[in-house]
């Protein structure tokens, strides 16, 4: 993703003369493309990612769209206090992207996982939350944001994630899409568990059941509209996200649900990262295994709820 990400950001600076990169001094290979073609546009703001906040909301206000990108944890919980005061407080449209979210750099240790990063972008006034599935999806939120006068965080994984759109698909920001019909059961993937979503609902389907997996690229806001309709038309919503279960996608959908003031709420079953720090050391497939995040473990939470 994350080449696909200087790819589409080269392609958006073509286009747009306001386009600027800040990197957090990671990536310096990545944009050698983006620095021959516009090096007045590039600044390696060095291992200070608070200070590269508040460079990029200076630009915004200046009539430029930064996009700030970085490791996730270091571009979030490391500069937490810049992006509310200096970026979301003055509304400033600085896109700020945040690679290897997750369990993408699960090997290096609980400094470079983020469980937690969509729980606290998605709590600041006017952010934009977005978590593509794979690079095509990625692309397309990039110039979904783009198009916002308002801040933007994408969450995207590292590399090598399955590819499931060979073209950037259509993406609204606050709509969701199917990508398998079905009924009595809705999953909800955000980001890159679509692909493993997608293999619950194979294995669900080996027994009999038909469940709908929809990708839900827009945290924040909302498919407030679908949410409506999937609260009478489903038995059981499922959420799923490779991120802490307090306070994220999941979290939340539950919040809608209890705030809508629907006449029916279905049965919910959020599926993420227990509250607990990841102590294992292994791969991205071996972490997410650990935490209950494979399709069959996804699969069996759902059939155990099913049959209460």
């Amino acid at each position: 993703m994350r080449n696909a990400f200087a790819d589409e950001i080269l392609r958006l600076a073509r286009e747009d003369s306001r386009v600027a990169v800040l990197s957090g001094d990671i990536g310096n290979r990545l944009f050698d493309k983006f620095k021959a073609e516009f090096p007045d546009r590039f600044y390696n703001c060095g291992v200070a990612e608070a200070n590269m906040i508040s460079m990029a909301a200076g630009m915004a206000s200046c009539g430029m769209r930064p996009v700030c990108y970085t490791i996730t944890p270091f571009v979030t919980t490391r500069c937490l206090e810049q992006i509310k005061v200096d970026v979301c407080y003055h509304g400033m449209p600085v896109m700020i992207v945040g690679t290897g979210s997750g369990l993408s750099y699960s090997s290096l240790g609980s400094t470079h996982h983020s469980f937690e990063d969509m729980a606290i972008m998605r709590v600041l006034p006017d952010m934009c939350v977005l978590a593509p599935a794979d690079s095509g999806e990625l692309r397309s939120c990039m110039r979904a944001a783009l198009h916002r006068n308002t801040p933007a965080y994408i969450r995207i994984g590292k590399k090598g994630e399955p590819v499931i759109f060979a073209e950037p698909p259509p993406l609204e920001i606050g709509r969701w899409n199917i990508v398998e019909p079905g009924e009595r059961i809705c999953i909800l993937a955000c980001g890159t568990m679509l692909p493993v979503a997608v293999g619950a609902a194979a294995g669900l389907r080996a027994g009999g059941l038909q469940p709908q997996v929809m990708r839900c690229a827009s945290v924040k806001p909302l498919d407030a509209d679908f949410l409506r309709s999937a609260a009478a038309d489903f038995e059981l919503i499922a959420t799923v996200e490779e991120h802490s279960l307090a306070g994220g996608f999941g979290s939340a959908v539950a919040e809608f649900l209890a705030d809508a003031g629907l006449p029916r709420i279905p049965r919910l079953a959020r599926v993420g990262i227990p509250d607990h720090f990841l102590h294992d050391c292994g791969e991205q497939e071996e972490a997410r295994f650990h935490c209950g995040l494979d399709a069959g473990s996804i699969a069996n939470r759902i059939l155990g709820l099913l049959a209460r």
